[in-house]
C-alpha cells in the first residue's frame, strides 16, 4: 500500500506513536509519504529518523512564498505544469467562492500540488481532527485515498470547546476514525460521529526497548529516591501541582532524600523554575529539558516512580512506558488513564488539581517499597497485553486493507 500521513510537525520528539506507526508500516514492506505543517524546533531527533530516512519522504505543506509576487508566479507555474494531467482538482483549489482566502491567497493550490507530486494514494491518515480537515478538503477537491483519522487530545478539546460543526466536513468525508480509547469513542459519538464508522485502535510502545527493570529500595545521600515526570512544561500538564505535591511529600518524609526530575520543554520553562525557587523546593526538582526516547529508556531505568499530574490527557504514552519500565505510577484520572493504569494494582488515581491527593498517594508508595515489584509487574502485563505496537501496527494494516 502507498500511505500518506498528515501531521501538524514532523519530526517531533513527543509523539512518539506517530513515529512507530510509520516505522512499522515501513517495515512490513509499504511505502509511506509524510506530510507536515511545520517544522520540528526540536534539537534532537529520534534515531529512528536518519535510520529509516524519513527527511526524504517529509513534505511541508505551509511553505508557499510569503512574497505576493514570487507566490502568483510559483502559483502560475504550478498551474502550467499540473492542470492538462490534473484539471479537476487545480481548478477546485482556486474555486475562491467555495473556499474563500485558502484559494485567493494560492496555500489550497499548493497544498494540491504537493500531493499531486506524490502521485495516488491508498491510504491517508491524519493524526488529529485538525489535520482530518485539512484531508478531508483535499479529498473533497480531489486528491483520492481512504481517509483515516485518529483523534487525540486538543482535537478533541477544540471540538469541545469550538463546537463540533468545526468537523463537519470530515465526519461527512471520511472512511474510518481511529479511536485511541473509550473515552475518545464517546466523545467522537457526542460530536455526531457515524459510529459504523469508528475502529477501537490505541496507541503503543515498542516493548522491547522497555524492559522491566526492579527498582530500588534502599536510599541515600548518593542514591536518592527518584520520583519522574515526562511532559511538555504546559498548562494542561499540571506540572504547577506537581511540584507543590512534591514538596508535601519531602515535608512528609524528611528522613529520605527525593529527586524530582522533569523531562521536557514548553512555553512555561522559565515560569516553572521561578515557582520551584519560590516553593523552597530548588535543590529537589530538577528540569532535565527535552530528551529522546532512549535517553529517556535510560533515565526510567535510574528512576523509582512515575508522576503524571495533568489537568488533560487521552491516552498518554509516557505512562505506557513507565509502566513497562516496572515504576509504580501516580496520576490523574482524566481521559482514557484508567484504561492503562489500574487502581490500586500498577498505580493510583486522582483527581486532578488534588495536590494532598497527590501527596498522599507518591507518600504511601515510599512507605510501602517492598511493593513496587507487584505495582510494576502489574504495570507491564497491561502494557504487554493492550499496547503492544507490533500486535497494533499488524491490525492498522489489517483495517487499512479492508477500506480499499
Amino acid at each position: 500500500m502507498k500511505i500518506a500521513f498528515i501531521v501538524d510537525v514532523f519530526p517531533s520528539l513527543s509523539e512518539t506513536f506517530i513515529l512507530d506507526q510509520i516505522t512499522g508500516l515501513v517495515d512490513q514492506g509499504h511505502e509511506v509519504e509524510i506530510f507536515a505543517g511545520a517544522r520540528s524546533n526540536d534539537n534532537q531527533l529520534h534515531p529512528e529518523v536518519g535510520r529509516y530516512h524519513l527527511l526524504e519522504h517529509t513534505h511541508y505543506h505551509n511553505e508557499a512564498p510569503e512574497n505576493r509576487f514570487q507566490r502568483a508566479l510559483k502559483g502560475l507555474a504550478i498551474i502550467f505544469h499540473n492542470f492538462l494531467k490534473h484539471p479537476r482538482p487545480i481548478l477546485c483549489s482556486l474555486n475562491v467562492f467555495k473556499y474563500g482566502r485558502d484559494a485567493f491567497a494560492l496555500s489550497l493550490l499548493y497544498k494540491t500540488s504537493l500531493f499531486l507530486s506524490r502521485g495516488k494514494f491508498d491510504i491517508i491518515v491524519c493524526h488529529f481532527g485538525t489535520n482530518g480537515n485539512l484531508g478531508a478538503l483535499l479529498n473533497e477537491i480531489g486528491i483520492d485515498g481512504r481517509l483515516v483519522t485518529m483523534f487525540h487530545g486538543y482535537d478533541l478539546r477544540c471540538g469541545i470547546d469550538q463546537g463540533h460543526q468545526m468537523f463537519n466536513r470530515l465526519f461527512d468525508r471520511g472512511d474510518c476514525f481511529l479511536s485511541i480509547s473509550s473515552y475518545t469513542e464517546k466523545k467522537l459519538l457526542l460530536f455526531g460521529l457515524n459510529p459504523k464508522k469508528i475502529k477501537y485502535h490505541p496507541v503503543g510502545i515498542h516493548l522491547d526497548r522497555f524492559l522491566f527493570e526492579k527498582k530500588a529500595v534502599n536510599f541515600n545521600a548518593k542514591r536518592p529516591l527518584k520520583i519522574l515526570s515526562v511532559a511538555r512544561l504546559t498548562k494542561e500538564k499540571g506540572l504547577f501541582h506537581g511540584i507543590r505535591a512534591v514538596r508535601e511529600v519531602i515535608k512528609k518524609n524528611p528522613d529520605i532524600p527525593i529527586k524530582y526530575n522533569i523531562i521536557g520543554y514548553g512555553p512555561l520553562y522559565e515560569e516553572l523554575q521561578n515557582f520551584v525557587m519560590e516553593q523552597g523546593v530548588e535543590n529537589h526538582v530538577f528540569f532535565l529539558g527535552p530528551k529522546n526516547r532512549r535517553e529517556i529508556r535510560d533515565i526510567l531505568k535510574e528512576s523509582d516512580l512515575f508522576f503524571l499530574p495533568s489537568n488533560a490527557e487521552v491516552l498518554p504514552v509516557t505512562l505506557m512506558e513507565a509502566q513497562a519500565s516496572g515504576l509504580p505510577v501516580v496520576s490523574t484520572s482524566i481521559g482514557g488513564i484508567s484504561e492503562i493504569v489500574e487502581e490500586g494494582k500498577s498505580g493510583f488515581l486522582v483527581q486532578p488539581g488534588d495536590e494532598q491527593a497527590m501527596a498522599d498517594r507518591l507518600t504511601y508508595l515510599i512507605k510501602n517499597k517492598n511493593n513496587w515489584s507487584e505495582f510494576g509487574k502489574a504495570g507491564r502485563k497491561i502494557i504487554e497485553e493492550k499496547y503492544n505496537i507490533s500486535k497494533l501496527n499488524q491490525k492498522l494494516i489489517e483495517i487499512f486493507q479492508t477500506l480499499i
